[in-house]
């Protein structure tokens, strides 16, 4: 099938999302759709899978104009989608998600749908037990278990948005011999990605787009400060790192033991000091989710004491850990840090913390202005969070913090986003460690640990190695460590 979008054009209130895009993908290639946040890729892959409607332009399949309607318009027509976060239903079993949206009979036959899974999967080197629940499953797990939902259903374009944000390194190299043999049987594959070197090593053509519009197109081999240009229009500066003596503790861990129906982290002892960036490494659902939120307050240890400051806040509520200057961005935007639905204003009212019998929506409306100009959002006021960009929506969720924190806990803080965006991020965290604050952070991104943290804790099923001197710590002896080596 040979894909053609022409002059499409898609607007929310005064953002230009697309502005006149046009490209053409042939059978059998992998193109990368490459841009910074914000620039207008996933609103150009999701009209293309009907989940959004253009204000403007057409979609061609080999040459004949057709409306995509809606998702299930669009598997008709043979294009799927893989969205950043799969959509699934974790209580349900891998065999019943992948009968969803199968047509045929009222009554399905699981029998047909487990062989063609294994099937499916084996092909593709996936490991996928039928009778797990979603919930279970890594994130790389439900992206496979969508990949061949999708093929199942027929389709023959496949759209992939940033699909190695949230996946072990293992993972990333299953997905791309994938995708690379999917392109051979002649499907059209979309890789959506902010990543020069995962672009790279893995598309035939790449598309860079820069706000809302086609900044230019390369085929193979690249040059890297060529995509960076049109990307960004420039080469992103990164600040320098700087060394900064840590003051008192600002969080303590004594002999702290969290545990839940999966996984104990066991006899913890540890403090962040203020002024010093502690980052915790690890394959996800080592134990790093659950001791960012026990220090948040959202975790009640089943042993151990917790204290901020000096003061013991062990089992006191979300809200008093805040009171006490704790504050928790979670890796989720929405959902979690963010209310689908409710705009800037809105969320800044929420997080105003003065008692009030009555919100001023006036104040909060020139509050969210403000924010929205230091912060560099593009957006507005009554912008809805669920239409920004990720970056956007991280910026939003460093916009809404207090100003004075004695700890902050961020999950994540740079999971898909571009390098000026995360440069961005960082500077912002910083600023904050600058003045004071003790910061602790999640990532998958060995890189990021490195080059960012004083000390690393290092999590491997429930256990804890460490902390580890950042500076005298190499990427080969923390992949070591975070793949079990030592423990």
């Amino acid at each position: 099938m040979r894909v053609e979008l022409k002059d499409i054009h898609k607007s929310f209130g005064p953002v230009r999302a697309n502005d006149g895009i046009s490209l053409v993908a042939e059978a059998g290639t992998i193109r990368g759709l490459l841009g910074e946040n914000g620039a207008g890729k996933s609103t150009l892959m999701k009209i293309l899978s009907g989940f959004s409607r253009p204000d403007g332009g057409q979609i061609l399949l080999d040459g004949a104009p057709v409306s995509v309607t809606s998702p299930a318009e669009a598997i008709r027509l043979g294009i799927g989608m893989l969205h950043q976060d799969p959509l699934d239903f974790p209580r349900l079993l891998v065999l019943d998600n992948f009968l969803l949206g199968s047509p045929g009979r009222w009554i399905a036959d699981r029998r047909r749908a487990r062989d063609t899974l294994s099937a499916l999967a084996g092909r593709f080197a996936f490991t996928l037990d039928p009778d797990s629940t979603c919930a279970s499953l890594t994130v790389g797990e439900r992206q496979q278990l969508e990949i061949v939902r999708l093929l199942w259903l027929g389709a023959r374009v496949l759209i992939l948005d940033e699909p190695t944000s949230a996946i072990s390194a293992p993972q990333r190299i299953t997905l791309f011999a994938a995708l690379r043999a999917m392109a051979e049987e002649g499907k059209v594959v979309f890789f959506v990605s902010h990543k020069l070197e995962e672009v790279q090593s893995l598309c035939d053509t790449v598309t860079v787009l820069r706000r809302g519009r086609v900044a230019g197109e390369l085929s193979m081999p690249y040059a890297t400060g060529r995509l960076v240009e049109l990307m960004f229009g420039r080469d992103p500066q990164r600040a320098p790192r700087a060394r900064v003596t840590p003051g008192v503790p600002a969080l303590e861990l004594a002999g702290v033991t969290l545990s839940d129906a999966r996984l104990t982290v066991a006899d913890l002892s540890f403090q962040v000091c203020a002024g010093e960036v502690v980052g915790l490494a690890g394959l996800e659902g080592s134990g790093q989710h659950q001791f960012l939120q026990a220090c948040a307050g959202l975790v009640r240890p089943a042993a151990g004491r917790v204290r901020v400051a000096g003061h013991d806040m062990t089992g006191r509520p979300f809200r008093e850990f805040l009171a006490a200057k704790v504050a928790y961005v979670p890796a989720g935007r929405l959902g979690e840090g963010l209310i689908p639905g409710l705009t800037i204003t809105e969320h800044v009212a929420l997080a105003d913390r003065r008692r009030a019998v009555f919100v001023d929506r006036r104040a909060a409306a020139q509050s969210a202005a403000q924010r929205i100009r230091e912060f560099g959002i593009r957006g507005t006021p009554p912008t809805t969070v669920e239409e920004l960009s990720g970056g956007n929506q991280q910026r939003t969720l460093l916009a809404l913090l207090p100003n004075d924190l004695a700890a902050l806990l961020v999950e994540h803080p740079t999971r898909g986003l571009d390098v000026e965006s995360a440069e961005y991020v960082w500077g912002r965290l910083l600023e904050r460690r600058a003045r004071g604050t003790g910061i602790v952070f999640a990532s998958s991104d060995l890189d990021e640990l490195l080059d960012r943290s004083d000390r690393i804790l290092v999590f491997f099923t429930g256990r804890v190695a460490g902390p580890l001197d950042a500076r005298r710590t190499s990427v080969e002896q923390l992949g070591e460590l975070i793949g079990g080596a030592g423990f």
